[in-house]
């Protein structure tokens, strides 16, 4: 009897405790704070955002490079990769990243499906993360022009050959146009919906996915369609989580910046029940804070605009509870020179000035867990200044141009700086 009841003593713990296991295989947020593992989690990571198509079967496929750079980055301590689920539309396009995987609505490229499979095998190999984003508001992977198309509403203007104005003026409309959300709606629903060919793990199980992220820089493009973009946001966040119970949902947001300036508007969003953490973005050069032909002389205004702009987040994700990550920063290199290897004594300069206000945040037990720097180039030499089909992937996408603000292997002065802040974060552990 007494064996029989030590039986079924054993039996309960273990269903007990077996979720809790279970859920501790995947990245978590609570306290205001990411854990892993059992242990908070905080991290130095990077954009990898080429990472599905260099583990594709077709073409812009590179698997042993793919592999190369992950072991690169892992050696360096390095693992968390915030990476593009896939691009949009049709191939050919001035400008825009190719292959595409939503070729038309419902329409896949099996090839990138099987590479985006393949790429987070190894990162599980690797026991690195994914920041996943589905959408992007700029031009270069379609995004909300494709969508926009696809509902009817005409050709999106290319900003290479219309300016910047008239496609905003245009992806304005997306925050408000249902019948594109429905259709981008179909495709998040086919992608939560997948399952690894080469693990055999649903993407809702699997612990190589830190999470999901409604787009890269999602918009509105207009304060007047601030009301409709937080409607469409908080739907996105809503779907997500009716699909996937185990992962983290964040926006992607560059902060403010990206809400037409209104403050309200980010904490709003942020506050939403459904997204588990924060996200900033600085572009000092793209913002005009820094310009071309005075970089380094600029550093100091550069420097005080981000120290300005992070506080004023940091202040929000306080009042909320919730992390925040700086998931994009950049700087050129000195003198706009494309060149890896060129001089980057601003860039350097800035990166260490990010970082550290990224570390001594978090060492002080503020909401800063973690940034991911914009962005790994590797192994890749660009062969022209416009990418073109067969050139190597850098981290600068086709609108950019090709080492502008990519981190290469050969930058021995940036990798120094990057590796002296991990050394910082894993005090931190």
């Amino acid at each position: 009897m007494k064996s029989t009841l030590r039986h079924l003593f054993s039996a309960l713990i273990m269903l007990l405790f077996l979720p809790l296991a279970a859920q501790a295989q995947y990245v978590q947020c609570h306290d205001g704070k990411f854990w892993r593992g059992g242990k908070p989690y905080y991290y130095v990571g990077t954009n990898l955002w080429y990472g599905a198509i260099l583990g594709s079967t077709g073409q812009g496929g590179d698997r042993a490079r793919l592999c190369r750079e992950l072991d690169r980055l892992k050696a360096a301590g390095i693992d968390n990769l915030r990476i593009l689920v896939g691009s949009d539309g049709h191939r050919g396009v001035k400008t825009k990243v190719e292959p595409t995987l939503q070729e038309a609505p419902g329409v896949y490229n099996d090839t990138i499906l099987a590479g985006l499979d393949y790429l987070l095998q190894q990162m599980g190999k690797r026991k690195m993360v994914a920041v996943l984003y589905l959408n992007n508001s700029w031009e270069w992977s379609g995004g909300y022009g494709y969508y926009l198309e696809q509902a009817g509403l005409g050709k999106a203007p290319r900003p290479n050959e219309a300016g910047y104005p008239a496609f905003m003026n245009f992806v304005e409309q997306f925050a408000g146009n249902e019948k594109a959300h429905q259709l981008f709606y179909d495709y998040v629903r086919f992608i939560l919906g997948r399952t690894n060919r080469y693990t055999h793990k649903r993407y809702v199980d699997d612990p190589a996915i830190m999470s999901w992220q409604i787009g890269n820089e999602p918009r509105a493009f207009s304060k007047e369609a601030l009301p409709a973009f937080e409607r469409w946001l908080s739907e996105t966040s809503a779907l997500i989580r009716s699909i996937d119970k185990h992962h983290l949902i964040s926006i992607g947001s560059e902060g403010a910046w990206g809400c037409e300036g209104d403050y309200g508007c980010y904490e709003r969003i942020c506050a939403d029940k459904n997204v588990d953490y924060c996200n900033v973005h600085l572009w000092p050069y793209n913002w005009g804070w820094s310009k071309a032909d005075s970089l380094v002389e600029n550093l100091p205004r550069a420097c005080a605009n981000t120290k300005d702009y992070i506080s004023r987040h940091l202040a929000i994700c306080q009042r909320l509870g919730k992390p925040l990550v700086m998931e994009e920063f950049g700087y050129p290199r000195d003198g706009m020179s494309f060149r890896p290897g060129s001089p980057t004594k601003g860039r350097d300069t800035y990166y260490k000035y990010v970082f550290q206000l990224v570390a001594d945040n978090a060492r002080q037990g503020g909401r800063f867990a973690g940034c991911n720097f914009w962005g790994w180039g590797g192994e890749a030499r660009p062969r022209h200044e416009q990418w073109q089909v067969g050139d190597p992937y850098t981290n600068d996408p086709a609108q950019e141009q090709q080492g502008l603000n990519s981190v290469f292997d050969c930058d021995s002065s940036t990798l120094s700086v990057i590796s002296g802040v991990i050394r910082q974060f894993k005090k931190l552990h």
